[in-house]
């Protein structure tokens, strides 16, 4: 869906996610630790593993009209293709209407939790959905049948199936241009069903961990729907002796569904870090989300080839002292980011962010709530001595237009691009994404940002550190 987004409505996202970048700059913390730590590498996962893929567009489509406070606009409706990192093909409906999407936007397999779908009663209707038409059904006489209607084509499923989720995912006032279509769309509203989240195709729980050297750090638990997982060992640690081994201790290089993963690292380590990376290939769940941190509009998979997915997991290891694991997710229910710091070490771990200094006892894991503005992009780093240093960069993208309030999209007409594949019933508009001129509206709203940007962090949860095995 290339054209459900107004030229008026993108400038105007656009002058708050520059607003919202702005008051990104009073996010970059440099944490003070109170303890000695050790070196460890700057870049931390910032997604829960799974899927990576660029979107390439449109593939099967057709046409359909959006009604918005007296406003027709006709806009494409069907499913949008994209191409897996490292090998594979994905087929995805649009569930951000009022969101342009933006050319070759980068998406990460996402739980429901760091998404739109965060908070709304129909997403389980939406899987159902997605189970239950094109192209998971790819019977389209049978298909049309319990729709009531005949002559269904390709074009016609993709434009039926994305206007029902439309009106679920967003609340949208939408209808399909061709009968037959409509026809579907009526059907699988009127017919949907509740279904539960499907489970991610490949996640590393929990993504960081620390501890002694001389320990087994872990562990680190493999959630997969694949058979198997290849396990890629720390290529810079390999000289140090660090090795990823099981339970009892032997090696490994493959693991499986339940697989529980440990860092084993020399008692003579030098302090430091490591990551490891597990591999598979698999066919992806329908109805998991995708999200691009670029706020290119949300995706939900509705048919996935054999493809790549992976995971990423880092330990950290020192002597003696503070001894942080720290990992970052989206919080869509309590609008935010949770950062959760882990301290495995002796003493406790002590650092500021955003001016509150918290700290972590020895064995003890808590979870701080960075509060963030809808759009706002966020880029902060906690830093201490000995080269200790954790950066996080995103941006929080939890709710469609509809949901989020403020004024009504004013939906205008766009310039017409080349289509990606298949054939339309319609035309196929590119909606604007670029810079305008807006700098009124982005001082307004920077200023106004700016005065509650410093907005106080919030511990929501604390517990004991597992222990380890």
């Amino acid at each position: 869906m290339f054209s459900s987004f107004s030229a008026w409505s993108a400038r105007r996202r656009a002058a708050g996610r520059l607003a919202a970048a702005t008051l990104a700059s009073g996010l970059v913390a440099a944490g003070a630790l109170a303890t000695a730590g050790p070196a460890v590498a700057d870049e931390t996962p910032q997604n829960q593993g799974g899927a990576t893929a660029t979107i390439g567009g449109l593939k099967t489509y057709g046409a359909a009209v959006i009604h918005d406070n007296g406003t027709d606009q006709q806009v494409s409706a069907g499913l949008f293709e994209m191409s897996v990192d490292n090998g594979g093909m994905l087929q995805t409906y649009c569930i951000d209407i009022h969101n342009p999407t933006q050319k070759d936007a980068k998406y990460q397999e996402t739980p429901w939790s760091g998404t739109s779908l965060n908070g709304n009663a129909d997403a389980g209707r939406i899987r159902w959905i997605l189970q239950n038409s094109y192209p998971q059904v790819n019977d389209l006489a049978s298909l049309a049948q319990k729709a009531g209607t005949s002559g269904l084509t390709e074009q016609d499923a993709a434009a039926g199936t994305q206007v029902a989720i439309w009106r679920y995912s967003d609340g949208a006032d939408v209808d399909a241009v061709s009968p037959r279509a409509e026809k579907l769309a009526d059907y699988l509203q009127k017919s949907a069903r509740s279904l539960a989240e499907p489970r991610a195709s490949l996640t590393l729980d929990p993504p960081a961990v620390s501890g002694h050297a001389g320990e087994k750090l872990g562990p680190v638990t493999v959630h997969t729907n694949a058979s198997s997982v290849t396990v890629t060992p720390p290529a810079d640690a390999v000289a140090e002796g660090v090795k990823i081994v099981d339970k009892r201790g032997k090696a490994i290089t493959s693991a499986k569904n339940g697989s529980a993963l440990y860092f084993d690292v020399p008692k003579d380590s030098a302090d430091g870090s490591a990551a490891l990376t597990v591999q598979a290939s698999t066919t992806v769940p329908v109805g998991r989300a995708f999200a691009s941190e670029t706020r290119s509009q949300t995706q939900i998979l509705a048919g996935s080839s054999e493809s790549t997915v992976s995971a990423t997991a880092t330990a950290t290891w020192a002597a003696k002292g503070a001894i942080p694991a720290l990992s970052a997710e989206k919080n869509c229910a309590k609008g935010g980011v949770d950062i959760t710091a882990a301290n495995e070490g002796d003493k406790a771990f002590t650092f500021e962010l955003m001016g509150i200094e918290h700290t972590i006892e020895a064995g003890k894991s808590q979870t701080v709530t960075i509060p963030l503005q809808e759009d706002q992009a966020y880029d902060f780093t906690i830093k201490g001595p000995d080269g200790f240093e954790k950066r996080f960069k995103g941006v929080l993208d939890c709710r469609t237009q509809g949901s989020a309030g403020g004024d009504a999209t004013q939906i205008l007409s766009e310039p017409s691009p080349a289509t990606v594949g298949g054939t339309s019933t319609g035309d196929t508009d590119l909606a604007e994404t670029g810079s305008s001129s807006v700098t009124p509206i982005i001082a307004s709203v920077a200023i106004g940002l700016v005065v509650i940007g410093g907005a106080a962090l919030l511990f929501v949860r604390q517990k004991k550190a597992p222990a380890q095995d």
